[in-house]
């Protein structure tokens, strides 16, 4: 028996304008049957290979009507589903299950620091229990602007997720919200915009100083660096 407190967490509708598919499906059917019997009334009986050119045309006709036959009742009943994201927590409570998620990234120039930082940020705000939810970052190029980047965004964290979690901010990524939002009258909102734009400025200020010249010693002494002197 159903709990009393039971919440759905998605909503199933139909497709708008299944009427008009089957019309069209319909007729498409009434003509595929004209075809076949078109095949079988008009054999060719005389010439061999006249017979098999048929046969050969035949047989892919009734290949194309089969794969039309499958993609047609496949959608014949179209619906979709609106999830409830918002339930998920209501509906299991404290049974979720603890999630790790990856971020990776190789090359500073090609993949800027203020992506990754973007990245981060918005997966660390997801709604979700933060004591289940871990965030990785891979860093294969071993890169000093992302790790002073990550140092940067950990601090902008203690300000961005709170900031998130209050206003329910969709998207989460700082960039992207700031980017769209309309500005409000307050001062919270102000200041953490401020907070954001410094942040990403320093960021891409740093990444200009990098030409594509010096990419190559850029890359030579963050390795010897970790070779050798081990920092």
């Amino acid at each position: 028996m159903a709990k009393s407190n039971y919440v759905p967490l998605f909503e199933t509708k139909q497709v708008i304008g299944r009427i008009f598919f089957r019309c069209i499906a319909a007729s498409i059917f009434l003509g595929i049957c004209f075809i076949v019997m078109y095949r079988v009334m008009f054999f060719p009986v005389g010439g061999k290979a006249e017979r098999w050119t048929w046969i050969g045309l035949f047989l892919s006709e009734l290949w194309f009507c089969l794969y039309w036959f499958f993609t047609t009742v496949s959608r014949w009943n179209s619906v979709y589903r609106l999830p409830y994201i918002d339930r998920l927590s209501q509906r299991f409570g404290k049974e979720l299950p603890g999630i790790d998620i990856f971020v990776c990234t190789a090359d500073p120039l090609m993949e800027p620091p203020s992506i990754v930082v973007n990245t981060v940020l918005s997966v660390m705000a997801y709604d979700y229990p933060p004591e289940k939810l871990s965030i990785y970052l891979s860093d294969d190029g071993g890169s000093d602007l992302t790790f002073y980047a990550m140092l940067e965004a950990a601090n902008f964290s203690k300000t961005w997720l709170p900031f998130c979690k209050k206003l329910k901010v969709e998207p989460t990524s700082p960039e992207a919200y700031f980017r769209t939002a309309s500005e409000p009258v307050n001062a919270e909102w102000l200041s953490v915009k401020v907070a954001c734009t410094h942040l990403f400025l320093r960021g891409r200020a740093v990444i200009e100083v990098i030409t594509p010249d010096s990419k190559f010693w850029y890359f030579l002494l963050s390795w010897l660096r970790r070779t050798f002197w081990h920092v």
